[in-house]
């Protein structure tokens, strides 16, 4: 008989090292790295950017600057014209969206809804989520002219779809056994949908549509750029007419705007834990 012979200290690793993110070998994530380090490198050449172009744009950027200042908030009417309707667009977009998110979410449910109804559903979701906001405010400026009226179907648009997928991915994650409950004692589908699944996914819906909220006070600030009325649509008028002050207390009104914004969700998220 042989004696079996005890594996030495050079059998073991002496470093750990993380296994390999996402692949089989250490050899294929390299070769992965690799391959995205030249196609970013041969994207950065082939722009074709002029930089005698960009450099004599810093100038003209230091002449706008020095004309900015000091900020003209002489005509504050406008600007509380411009802020007061921004924040009427992003409020009635956000409950407006809230509420057609509701269907759109239940039918996005792979476990709720029938097949048909959730690939309906879904690619629904996909296709308005493609675009962006932007592209939809010049698209229903087309349809309904320069004002808000477009800027509140953007924003709604955005918002059911937006909060629609959220609801969906939310309700294909409950504790299916209080439905399987309902639905054994003969509930109904409203039933089922107001009693078994409300509950589970209220709290984090409700914090969801308040992120929302903020997120649409800063795309109506985007938005009136393209003409979709509020205070964007009054920062481009300025522009174009080289009031560079004023524009520069259109921006300050702005950056306040989305900061009350974001302090109001926090207090309310926080009001909800």
């Amino acid at each position: 008989m042989t004696a079996s012979v005890a594996p030495g200290p050079a059998a073991y690793p002496t470093r750990w090292r993380p296994p390999p993110f996402l692949f089989r070998t250490r050899a294929q994530q390299r070769l992965v790295i690799a391959g995205f380090v030249l196609y970013f490198l041969w994207s950065g050449f082939d722009v074709n950017v002029d930089y005698q172009r960009m450099l004599a744009g810093f100038p003209r950027a230091l002449d706008i600057l020095v004309r900015m200042f000091p900020p003209d908030f002489s005509r504050w009417q406008l600007l509380l014209t411009g802020m007061t309707e921004s924040l009427q667009m992003a409020a009635a977009a956000t409950l407006l969206g809230a509420l057609l998110s509701i269907p759109l979410g239940v039918a996005a449910s792979r476990n709720l809804s029938p097949k048909p109804i959730y690939v309906a559903a879904r690619g629904f979701i996909a296709l308005s989520r493609s675009f962006h906001e932007v592209i939809i405010a010049i698209f229903f400026v087309k349809l309904f002219g320069f004002g808000p009226v477009a800027g509140l179907l953007t924003l709604m648009l955005g918002s059911a779809t937006f909060l629609g997928k959220m609801l969906a991915e939310d309700i294909e994650n409950i504790k299916f056994g209080p439905v399987e409950a309902l639905r054994a004692t003969g509930a109904g589908f409203g039933q089922v949908v107001f009693c078994a699944v409300t509950p589970q996914v209220l709290a984090r819906t409700l914090g969801v549509n308040i992120y929302r909220l903020d997120a649409n006070i800063r795309h109506s600030t985007v938005i009136g750029i393209v003409g979709a009325g509020g205070i964007g649509q009054t920062l481009s008028a300025s522009f174009s007419r080289y009031d560079y002050d004023f524009s520069l207390a259109i921006l300050l009104c702005i950056g306040a705007l989305v900061a009350f914004g974001e302090w109001f969700s926090d207090w309310v998220r926080g009001r909800l834990r």
